[in-house]
Formats: structure tokens, sequence, C-alpha cells
């Protein structure tokens, strides 16, 4: 049995500019000592958001105007360096349902698409228009829409793409590779019984 498709993510935005923000901005190393991914989201780009005695340094994610968003609008190569699936594990937990950036490193893109969190490239300029505009209104909504291509944000519509076999994943509710793989376990079943020992 499929996962549930993921057509559209709607919500509204938050905009974190720049280039190269890399997986230990966005969950530093010494908060991946977990088991299980639960609880993470509250480490979500702890060292850019939080000063050592815990206090704000005004980070896009802590302003109360962007409180609740589930579309981080990013910048270019986001998600490079180690290749560590806490990263959008924390930002899922977050709060965080799908990212548009200018462009993502690949296993940061595999391991978003995994966990039904679409990851979508828009243009340099693209991008920093639609961080204006959440940063005009905060509470302008966004669709990212999957199987059209585009965000639309207020009465914008701007083209996006992805990697089509993560865009068909999604779409197809077969994103999740392990409940794909358990749904097709009484076939496998069969299809061992069935072989000569």
């Amino acid at each position: 049995m499929a996962l549930q498709p993921i057509k559209q993510v709607r919500g509204t935005g938050v905009y974190v500019p720049g280039d190269d923000i890399d997986t230990d901005q966005i969950i530093p190393a010494r908060f991946m000592r977990c088991v299980t991914f639960d609880g993470l989201g509250q480490y979500a780009f702890y060292d850019r958001r939080l000063d050592q005695s815990g206090a704000s340094l005004g980070h896009p994610l802590d302003d109360p105007r962007f409180a609740g968003a589930g579309i981080f609008v990013a910048g270019r190569n986001f998600g490079c360096g180690s290749s560590r699936e806490h990263a959008p594990q924390a930002m899922y937990r977050f709060g965080i349902r799908a990212v548009v950036g200018e462009s993502f490193a690949e296993i940061f893109f595999d391991n978003g698409i995994a966990m039904g969190m679409p990851c979508v490239s828009v243009g340099h300029d693209d991008a920093r228009q639609i961080g204006q505009a959440i940063e005009a209104a905060a509470k302008v909504e966004i669709v990212v829409d999957i199987e059209e291509q585009i965000v639309r944000i207020g009465d914008r519509s701007i083209g996006c793409t992805m990697p089509e076999n993560g865009r068909q994943s999604l779409l197809a509710g077969t994103w999740d590779a392990l409940e794909v793989l358990l749904a097709g376990a009484d076939q496998a079943r069969a299809l061992a019984e069935r072989l000569p020992c």
C-alpha cells in the first residue's frame, strides 16, 4: 500500500537568506547522539538561533511573525556538508514541510524526499522575491505545487523544478522506501515459497 501522495504543500513561509548553509548549521553534531529523531526539532539551526546562554540571536525561525511557517525559503547549495539525515529530520520536526531554494546538496535533497519533504528549486531572483514577499506579508499563503511545478505566493506563480525521480515518488506516494518494501512483504513471501530450496 502506498503512502499518501504529496501533490501540494501549503503554508506560510520563512526566509533564511544565504548560500551554502550546511548540515552542521542546520543541526549541530553534538545534538545527534539520539537513537531516534524525536525531539530534534528544538535543535534546528541551534547555533544560528541561540547564544551560549540560550538567548535568541534574532534568527528568522525565532521571529514571531513567522511562527508556524511550514515553507522554508533558502539560497544556493542548501544542505551541503556532511550527509547527516538528521538535518531534514530536524527541520521537519521543527514544522517545515517543504523547502524552496536555488539549489540543494544531492544527499540533503534525497533525505528530504525520503521523508516526504519536497525540495524544489527556483531561480536566484525568484528566491529573493519570494523572500521579500514573505518579509512584506508574513502570513501570505505559499503553495508548493509538485504536480504543476509551480510555487504560488499571493497572486504570483513561479516555476520550480526538482529531479523527476523525486517528484514522481512524491506524486505516487512511494517516497518512503521502507514503507514500499514493507507493503510488498506478502508478495515477497509468496515468491520465496515458490522458489526451490
